[in-house]
């Protein structure tokens, strides 16, 4: 079972127990936040060298580091390097999000073997670095078959881009900046050139199905996070937000852990609106903050 299902049925868990002693947090507490879906465990039940690390608003705020090869550089031995050196600085997550090799599941395996710390990705990067020619492509029983293959693996949470739609496009296309995340640049170039829904979103139960065999944590990626103050708060990444609270609900229905990501390049005075809106919409799910880069000449 998962960390939530076992929750919920009122057990504490040793991931638990080793939570509440790093976070000076008495057990039942943790297991009633994470049977509440208010904080999670990603811990998949086959990276047995990783040590449960809680993410919630009643712990210490987490540090994620992104790693990960590019089409031109790098490759497994360059990888275990950075690992090395992220979880030597103090790391609490880390990403492998390589792309552009033939080497993609070796340097994850060799990522997940030397990794204390729970490891997350972004499946499509997989998918579409595995595809011969352009994205359009990419069909969608390919894409969950990378999921079911990382979740087997050890991946312990995973980036799915499930709450942009095709209706959310044209608001987007709208902006100063238009669609700055990747993996959501990738789903909305396959919608369109498609005409189809996003696969991620019409497969989502098969995707929990999953997921929950594993207890692989979902991570909510903000498909339409804003690039730029100009197009912060807008119509499209609330619209994406609000599906994203669909989805968490359908995530706890299930026994999946989840999180949320958000909400990109705000400005200083739309910070605490966001943090609050998120909240409110999705149930109080932990909330994975990717940026916000509060001005347009510095990194906040």
């Amino acid at each position: 079972m998962t960390e939530l299902q076992y929750a919920r049925m009122g057990i504490v868990t040793e991931a638990m127990k080793i939570v509440a002693a790093d976070e000076g947090v008495d057990v039942e507490v943790v297991r009633d936040k994470i049977a509440a879906g208010e904080a999670v465990i990603p811990h998949n039940i086959h990276h047995t060298n990783a040590k449960p690390i809680g993410v919630g608003r009643i712990f210490k705020t987490k540090i994620n580091a992104n790693l990960g090869r590019s089409v031109t550089r790098s490759g497994k031995g360059d990888e275990l390097e950075k690992l090395a050196v992220a979880l030597k600085a103090g790391a609490d997550f880390v990403m492998d999000l390589s792309v552009g090799s033939d080497d993609l599941k070796s340097i994850r395996q060799g990522m997940l073997e030397a990794s204390n710390r729970p490891l997350g990705t972004v499946p499509v990067y997989e998918t579409i670095s595995r595809l011969e020619g352009d994205i359009p492509k990419m069909e969608a029983g390919f894409l969950i078959d990378v999921i079911r293959s990382q979740a087997e693996e050890g991946v312990d949470f995973m980036t799915l881009h499930a709450g942009l739609l095709r209706k959310h496009i044209p608001m987007a296309m709208k902006r100063k900046m238009g669609i700055v995340s990747r993996g959501g640049a990738i789903m909305a170039e396959w919608m369109m050139e498609n005409k189809c829904e996003n696969p991620l979103y019409t497969n989502w139960d098969e995707i929990l199905d999953i997921l929950v065999e594993h207890d692989v944590t979902v991570s909510l990626g903000d498909g339409l996070r804003p690039g730029c103050l100009a197009d912060a708060s807008d119509d499209a990444q609330f619209g994406e937000l609000d599906v994203l609270g669909e989805l968490v609900e359908r995530c706890r229905m299930k026994g999946v852990q989840v999180m949320v990501e958000g909400p990109g390049h705000v400005p200083f005075n739309q910070i605490q609106m966001n943090m609050e809106r998120q909240q409110d919409v999705c149930k109080k799910a932990p909330f994975y903050v990717l940026g916000p880069v509060v001005t347009d000449i510095a990194p906040g």
